[in-house]
């Protein structure tokens, strides 16, 4: 029989590779790319998934919303353009922002 010490250290050798793998397939996992698309694919996402993360670049992302109803509290929308494969500036759908307060003086 192994002694607890010894055998949480064999458990840990055994335990590692298997998190590890979980762990980096979901870090591994990217996003749609815009500019790998149409202007009509890219739209046609956004709107049959009502809110989505595209990469509009290799470093870069942003969430795309089909409506407002998709954002939070707080929140309202403003039209996004995207770049796509056939189109430098393509009308998505929107991106939700926060409302702003106007000053008081």
């Amino acid at each position: 029989m192994l002694s607890g010490s010894l055998f949480l250290r064999r458990m840990g050798v055994i335990a590692a590779p298997a998190l590890l793998a979980m762990t980096t397939g979901a870090l591994a996992q990217s996003h749609p790319l815009t500019l790998g698309m149409s202007c009509a694919q890219a739209r046609s996402l956004v709107s049959s998934q009502r809110a989505i993360v595209l990469n509009t670049s290799a470093f870069t992302y942003g969430r795309y919303v089909g409506s407002y109803g998709y954002c939070v509290l707080g929140e309202t929308t403003e039209p996004a353009w995207v770049p796509t494969a056939d189109t430098p500036q393509c009308p998505v759908g929107y991106q939700c922002v926060s409302r702003t307060r106007p000053a008081r003086n």
